[in-house]
């Protein structure tokens, strides 16, 4: 019975708990057992793949600037300089957050000022959101009205444009430091990653760049640096040929955007935006310092190598001498200003001056003043010698002529022609200047010195084949225009000169035919005698140069060499010299160009009494040319639609020196005046060849 009763006593918990720990201890050691076989995983197997990438780092390679190639005028003087300059910069990092370049800005501002005039509402409202507590206020009332499914649909970008919607509506006070900071965050946003930008790069005081330095710990990504702009020791008077640099905020310009790019251009890149510096770009602008750089996982920058330092812009040597330009400047002004003292400029827009090397197409100099006769205004104007057109008259009459020697229509040996006037129906009679009958007929060579207008325009009848009988319509062949305009362009006119500036107008050509078909006879002996297109005055040095040489049509151009720069900043190697170029030979032989060399040196040397420039017949050296003067007229700017213009005289005329070895051509216009009286044309011309000869300018040439 005892034995029962000690076998039906109930099992104590003691019998059960070894069992449990051994459960437990089971489940560790597979759980250890697991652990180690990982870290085996993670350390033997795959340890030197996760090391990598714990060590992996991106490496990207930025570009630095470089300086500016310089410009030099043909006597090797600086005309156009890199001015160094204290800089404020910053350099954005890849973890920087807008809310830390909030703090940069307000922090900066208070040891530099910035020029805050310029802030848009945009710029004021990105900086006021950049202060967290000012976002969060503003999301909560413009989220108040939207559903929970709306908020969650919603991208980022539209709550953050919504905010500055909102913002811009309010339109927050902003204090004069806010503003300043403003007008820093501005410029630090437009930043990408590790690229530096300017803050203040010129002006900065040395007390700006002395509190900046002493407080960079707290500026992270500011640094002090040196910049340059563009300056000009010999003056401004060719800044207008030179043309312009943008600015860092300007960039890249807008119709040139994505072909800069392209190219490899930043946004914020300076460029050439304008003639030389526009034309010359690759050459001036040199090629940019790369540096790689190797950004860890944490984004701090970890290793920075510079792969190429750069190179300095090529500098241009220019066919101008300064102090020949200066001269000719001064004589440009002068002669308006003496036009204007007489009283004949109240329609006039200004004078234009170009002066080239025949036998090469080199410039020597190009001026003009563009003057506003409503104001009173005058200004440099020196590229309208190639984008502004004008009817220049009588100028143009040597191209007719071989125009008509070449054609057949005439040639050395009879050249005469009857000088009386031609009459049309409905139309005012087509004479010369001088009284009617003053000739009875004209060699090619006299009507050159006396500008006849009736013997261009009965060559061009001859040339036309036309049947004129006096008062009656005039039957001439359809293709007149073609013709004329055919010999024309051969010497340049109508035609671009191919002058290495960008811009250059090819001229203006009037309408060939009226209304019903029929060519227009009147124009077409109007522009026999250079009074019905327009020409730039590039055209017309072209044009005279291509007679002076005996034939052949050069390409102007400004820059003469292209030369490197040392790294001590001295001049090294030409890599580039220009080489004159012909265009094309026009076909005359020399007997036919001799008519007309003889009629240009009879402008200025004849005795007869309608010689037109007999009044520089004692310049030496010994000129030729040929005057011009069109009838024009004034059309108000302001008034498009007035119906009775003002009648107005342009005066014209081209030149070339020495005569029988000619070393300068030149080519001037003064247009809309009231009054041909003056010889403001012929003071123009005296004045730059004069200029010329003198011993310190030709010497340069």
């Amino acid at each position: 019975m005892k034995f029962l009763k000690r076998l039906n006593k109930p099992k104590t918990t003691q019998s059960i708990l070894p069992f449990r720990l051994n459960v437990l201890l089971v489940i560790v050691f597979v759980l250890f057992a697991l652990l180690i076989g990982q870290l085996a995983y993670l350390q033997l197997l795959n340890g030197s793949k996760f090391q990598a990438e714990v060590e992996r780092s991106d490496k990207t390679v930025i570009a630095g600037n470089v300086p500016r190639g310089l410009i030099y005028d043909s006597k090797g003087r600086l005309i156009v300089n890199n001015e160094p300059s204290s800089a404020i910069t910053y350099t954005r990092s890849a973890s920087v957050k807008t809310s830390d370049m909030y703090q940069i800005a307000n922090r900066l501002q208070k040891f530099i000022h910035v020029d805050d005039s310029n802030l848009t509402s945009r710029d004021k409202a990105d900086y006021y959101l950049a202060k967290e507590s000012n976002y969060k206020k503003v999301t909560k009332v413009i989220n108040k009205n939207m559903t929970e499914e709306q908020l969650q649909a919603e991208p980022d970008r539209d709550e953050y444009r919504r905010a500055i919607t909102y913002v811009k509506k309010q339109k927050p006070d902003l204090s004069p430091a806010q503003l300043q900071a403003a007008a820093i965050f501005a410029k630090m946003s437009a930043a990408y990653q590790y690229s530096t930008v300017y803050i203040k790069n010129y002006q900065a005081t040395p007390q700006e760049v002395a509190q900046v330095s002493e407080h960079q710990t707290e500026l992270p990504g500011i640094q002090v640096g040196i910049d340059s702009q563009r300056s000009y020791p010999m003056g401004d008077s060719m800044t207008s040929i030179i043309g312009k640099v943008s600015t860092e905020k300007q960039g890249l310009p807008d119709n040139r955007i994505n072909e800069l790019l392209a190219e490899g251009y930043s946004r914020n890149d300076r460029v050439g935006t304008s003639y030389l510096e526009q034309e010359y770009e690759p050459i001036l602008k040199g090629s940019k310092s790369q540096t790689q750089i190797s950004v860890g996982t944490n984004n701090r920058l970890t290793d920075s190598i510079q792969k190429y330092k750069g190179e300095k812009g090529d500098n241009l040597n220019l066919t101008i001498d300064a102090e020949y330009q200066k001269k000719v400047d001064q004589a440009v002004h002068n002669t308006f200003d003496s036009a204007r003292a007489n009283g004949v400029t109240q329609y006039s827009d200004g004078a234009y001056a170009v002066a080239v090397n025949p036998k090469t197409g080199a410039i020597l100099a190009m001026s003009g003043v563009h003057y506003n006769p409503k104001t009173g205004n005058m200004t440099d104007d020196s590229l309208g010698v190639i984008n502004r057109t004008f009817v220049m008259g009588s100028a143009v009459k040597g191209a007719t002529v071989l125009g008509g020697l070449m054609s057949g229509a005439i040639s050395p040996e009879n050249s005469v022609l009857p000088d009386s006037p031609i009459y049309l129906p409905s139309t005012p009679v087509k004479k010369s200047v001088y009284p009617i009958g003053t000739f009875g007929a004209l060699s090619a060579q006299k009507a050159l010195e006396f500008s006849s207008n009736i013997y261009m325009m009965r060559l061009a009848m001859r040339m036309g084949n036309a049947k004129y009988v006096p008062n009656s319509y005039i039957h001439i062949d359809d293709d007149i225009f073609q013709k004329l305009r055919g010999y024309y362009n051969q010497f340049g006119l109508g035609i671009k000169t191919g002058i290495d500036l960008p811009g250059e107008s090819s001229g203006i050509e009037g309408p060939t035919m009226n209304s019903d078909g029929i060519v227009k006879v009147g124009s077409a002996l109007d522009e026999s005698y250079g009074n019905y297109d327009a020409y730039t005055l590039i055209q017309m040095a072209q044009y005279v140069s291509t007679i002076a040489n005996g034939g052949y049509r050069m390409r102007p151009y400004l820059v003469q060499s292209i030369q490197k720069t040392q790294d001590d900043g001295s001049l090294g190697a030409v890599v580039n010299q220009t080489q004159p170029q012909v265009l094309n030979r026009v076909g005359f032989n020399n007997s036919q160009l001799n008519v007309v060399k003889d009629g240009f040196y009879n402008v200025v040397h004849g005795n007869g009494g309608w010689t037109t420039a007999k009044q520089l017949a004692n310049v030496k050296p010994a000129i030729a040319g040929k005057t011009g003067t069109a009838q024009s007229f004034y059309y108000d700017p302001d008034n498009p639609y007035n119906t009775n213009p003002a009648q107005t005289i342009t005066l014209s005329m081209v030149a070339y020196a020495p005569y029988n070895d000619p070393q300068i051509a030149v080519a001037v216009v003064m247009p809309n005046l009231s009054s041909e009286k003056g010889e403001y044309n012929l003071n123009l011309v005296k004045s730059m060849i004069t200029s010329y000869f003198d011993s310190d300018t030709k010497d340069s040439q």
